[in-house]
């Protein structure tokens, strides 16, 4: 909170000055990237998911009798692999996505995030299998593969990378799954990850869908943090494309609830 009110008081110090506004928008990419990074509230968050998700699994096993195999669906950006480094990139360049995604990927370098590895692998070792359904492209599945595996994920592979083909809803990929395995268990850090019913839907309408589904969070659905990017900045900004700066702001300014 003081933080922003002292970058406000620079903006207006600014204009007073003749100088140019910054961006709005590059602002608040770097408070969300330097949080991503650097708060311990981010990893503890990211520890409390696990662990719930653990809990949910131990229930399951214990309580649950299964005629066909289970399953953990787990989303990847930002739900096992921590890809703020591009971001990061972008801020230090000036530019935006996708700029310097395939390069990044490329690379297979990303982190994983704190508690999912020990996750996915106790799952495993209960003999629940692990599929990761990513909007990453299939020319991008063999480099996103050698990254889960030089980070020990189990399943790392063909059979349980399941990459976007034409459309990016992910839908039609997790029934794939349920046609052979009880899903237990999904994981992601974006609403779309866990139902049809989130995809490209208005502010309101998410919210009062999550309401609506209260009973499936932290049972059957775990929610991972991320401040980056998603469907709730793609909500605020109505799913317009090309938006300038200043509409950006503007839209942004509209989502606010205040107080007379």
């Amino acid at each position: 909170m003081h933080r922003r009110t002292f970058a406000f008081l620079c903006i207006l110090s600014a204009a007073a000055c003749g100088q140019s506004r910054p961006d709005s928008g590059a602002f608040d990419a770097l408070s969300a990237t330097v949080w991503f990074q650097s708060a311990g509230e981010f990893r503890a968050l990211c520890y409390q998911a696990y662990a719930l998700a653990s809990l949910r699994l131990e229930a399951d096993l214990r309580d649950s009798v299964r005629q066909r195999p289970r399953a953990v669906v787990v989303d990847v950006d930002e739900t096992v692999l921590d890809n703020s480094p591009h971001q990061a990139k972008l801020l230090r360049t000036g530019t935006s996505f996708p700029s310097w995604w395939r390069e990044w990927v490329d690379m297979a370098s990303a982190e994983a995030i704190p508690g999912a590895v020990e996750f996915l692998q106790d799952a495993s070792a209960k003999g629940v299998e692990v599929y990761y359904v990513t909007n990453r492209s299939r020319d991008e599945r063999t480099a996103t593969i050698a990254n889960l595996a030089s980070r020990r994920f189990p399943h790392a592979d063909e059979k349980h990378v399941l990459t976007r083909e034409q459309e990016s809803g992910k839908e039609r990929r997790r029934q794939s799954v349920g046609e052979s395995h009880d899903i237990i268990l999904l994981v992601g850090d974006n609403l779309a990850d866990f139902a049809q019913v989130f995809e490209r839907k208005p502010l309101d309408e998410r919210n009062a869908t999550v309401d609506r589904m209260r009973e499936e969070f932290g049972r059957r659905f775990i929610v991972l943090p991320n401040t980056l990017y998603g469907d709730w900045e793609s909500a605020v900004l109505r799913y317009e494309r090309n938006l300038t700066p200043e509409r950006r702001h503007e839209l942004r300014m509209k989502s606010l609830r205040t107080f007379e």
